[in-house]
């Protein structure tokens, strides 16, 4: 059964059957596909469209196919779409009442209705794994508040900071992450069902009813733009890119953390892998494949921008297009937020070889520049005393803490001797949003 087929005379090719057919994609809309159409069939009752009987017809019917179906079994009946589908198997149920069914919508109208009730639902199940994964770091923070690793800029050395602050880096980047999305339901959350194919409804359905009973805030209010509006889609997509590279600049991270040359991570044998070859090996392959999925998802959204950009306003086949790269991303930053979470909670820090690594002297060289600040030298003249001090130790094969600093200035004979620790150097810096700072 086709819901166009009257119009045509011949069958279509097989081979544009297969393009054509999304049923194996949008089958997962099963659920909101007879949540929708319940709604629009009370619409129809309430407008005069459908009796009383047919009405309670039609609502059993959707219910039962419902509890009657899986999307894994919808996808192997020979129907176009999940629409198609629905309305079939309803006609083969309940008869003729089920052909009055799709008076006044169009598949239009509702197929984006039917994606936005699922990309809402999509958007909270996102939060709530952002969530998870920012209490994982909080864990980490909390066990570990007093280690100390060194922080990197151009991945060498820069300056000690708190394991715990290093945690909340990320937490940050996820907050705000978190907050695109909450922004993006309030986009999201507008009914367009009623605004048939492109131009409204013949049928004066009560749309605001309609609306409340589906959950949304409120409705379209041009039909011609709600159609082919997929920039929800667009955000969704650039809001899972985003969130996708603070992932994949933390498992860059803990990549390079765990290699032997670092050693300040031991990850679990949870969420790695071993080598065909080299009995050895410990592969970080969960967060590699999280750097992945991350470029992936990058792709996704580029493309579907790149779907959008070249179409004449009103609906077009090409956004048939907009769920595959929607729910194949939103599978992919499900899982890699997941393993993440995983790999965050069964990792086991190192903090002999982070202490160590964070004890490094150089590291103190700002807070040297700054002592002499303190003094009343100027910021400039201090940091080219500081970066004489460094070149002479580095000449000399030392630590910066075993020179003498006062042949490059006579305030540093009033230099405390405990200046130069890494836990000196982080408390120092105890100003809101510093390493110091104790963070609630």
């Amino acid at each position: 059964m086709k819901l166009w087929q009257g119009r045509f005379e011949e069958e279509a090719d097989p081979v544009f059957e297969k393009m054509n057919r999304s049923l194996p994609v949008d089958a997962v809309l099963l659920a909101v596909d007879i949540t929708a159409s319940r709604a629009h069939a009370r619409a129809l009752l309430n407008c005069g469209v459908l009796t009383d009987a047919e009405w309670l017809s039609i609502d059993r019917g959707l219910e039962e196919i419902l509890t009657e179906y899986t999307p894994d079994q919808v996808k192997a009946t020979p129907y176009e779409d999940i629409h198609t589908f629905v309305e079939a198997t309803l006609v083969q149920k309940i008869g003729a009442p089920g052909q009055k069914l799709h008076t006044g919508r169009s598949r239009n109208d509702q197929v984006v209705t039917d994606f936005r009730l699922f990309a809402k639902k999509a958007i909270a199940l996102l939060i709530a794994d952002i969530e998870a994964v920012q209490h994982a770091l909080n864990e980490s923070a909390n066990a570990n508040s007093e280690a100390l690793l060194p922080a990197y800029t151009h991945l060498r050395r820069a300056q000690p900071i708190r394991w715990a602050h290093y945690c909340n880096a990320f937490v940050d980047m996820f907050s705000r992450d978190r907050e695109r999305f909450e922004q993006s339901i309030g986009r999201v959350d507008v009914l367009p069902l009623g605004s048939g194919a492109i131009a409204g409804s013949n049928f004066q359905l009560d749309r605001e009813a309609v609306a409340k009973e589906l959950g949304f805030a409120r409705v379209s209010t041009n039909s011609l733009d709600a159609t082919c509006d997929r920039d929800f889609v667009a955000e969704f997509l650039s809001n899972c890119a985003i969130l996708m590279t603070h992932a994949s600049r933390l498992a860059e991270d803990w990549i390079i953390y765990s290699t032997e040359e670092f050693g300040f991570l031991e990850l679990s044998e949870k969420v790695t892998t071993g080598s065909s070859l080299m009995p050895q090996k410990k592969n970080p392959d969960g967060l590699e494949l999280i750097r992945a999925k991350a470029a992936v998802t990058a792709g996704t959204l580029s493309g579907f921008l790149s779907v959008m950009k070249g179409l004449p306003t009103g609906y077009n086949k090409d956004l048939q297009e907009d769920k595959t790269a929607f729910l194949s991303t939103f599978d992919n930053v499900r899982l890699s937020m997941s393993v993440l979470r995983l790999t965050i909670r069964t990792a086991q820090l190192r903090s002999r070889a982070m202490s160590e690594a964070a004890s490094d002297p150089f590291m103190g060289a700002t807070d040297l520049a700054d002592f002499l600040v303190t003094k009343g030298v100027p910021f400039r003249v201090s940091h080219e005393i500081v970066a004489h001090a460094v070149r002479a130790a580095i000449d000399q094969g030392k630590r910066l803490d075993e020179i003498d600093l006062t042949q490059f200035s006579p305030f540093f004979a009033e230099l405390p001797l405990d200046y130069l620790l890494p836990e000196s150097v982080v408390a120092r810096k105890a100003l809101p949003g510093g390493t110091g700072h104790r963070r609630a």
